[in-house]
């Protein structure tokens, strides 16, 4: 977090060091990501607004927390302050993968058809949530995603949990990072409910990285 404050205050100077100088031509616009520290880049962005520029330059703050569009399961759930259980009126994922599996080569181990080509993993690996399906089938809490290849995910089941899954069950996959899952896909269903036992979808949304 200290990081994030000094390149705010930096940031801050910066401005300040440019008006007092006079090197702004016209007004000027001041902006920051913020999907982790939102409440950092508030804190020291939003004393620098000024749009009618009664201090000096006409100043447009823009925070730019691109995560609060789908938030995630993983990197930015970890340390948002946004995020449950840190915030009564909480963030939650709206983004998830989905995948089938394909085979069970060995026990305590499932293949699923989905790899790096279609899920984010540079902040983490997927995380399996539940198995869907109109079977209640359980999926074991210490159930964890141990690699990824291009078009497969390795399913690590421990103990019981390692007979429950059968070949075609569809598993959910919570994901990290948001950015690196939409530039893999141009066309991202939209589903109904993630938490019905066979969602349905009902829409499509166009990504343009």
């Amino acid at each position: 977090m200290a990081f994030a404050r000094d390149y705010l205050a930096e940031l801050a100077r910066l401005h300040h060091e440019l008006a007092a100088g006079g090197r702004y031509p016209g007004s000027a616009i001041i902006t920051a990501g913020g999907s982790a520290y939102p409440e950092l880049a508030v804190e020291y962005l939003a004393p620098l607004a000024d749009e009618q520029g009664t201090r000096g330059v006409a100043t447009t703050v823009v925070l730019r927390s691109g995560a609060y569009v789908i938030h995630d399961d993983g990197f930015y759930a970890a340390m948002s302050p946004l995020a449950a259980p840190r915030s009564e009126r909480s963030l939650r994922s709206a983004m998830h993968g989905w995948a089938r599996t394909l085979s069970r080569p060995e026990p305590g181990l499932a293949l699923l058809d989905a790899g790096k080509r279609d899920l984010p993993f540079d902040e983490g690996f997927p995380i399996p949530q539940r198995i869907a399906g109109p079977k209640s089938i359980p999926l074991d809490p210490d159930a964890m995603v141990s690699a990824l290849n291009d078009q497969h995910t390795f399913l690590r089941l421990p103990g019981s949990a390692a007979t429950e899954l059968p070949i075609g069950a569809v598993v959910r996959l919570g994901l990290s990072h948001p950015c690196t899952a939409f530039d893999k896909w141009r066309l991202i269903p939209v589903i109904d409910d993630a938490d019905a036992p066979t969602p349905r979808v009902v829409d499509l949304l166009h990504t343009f990285f």
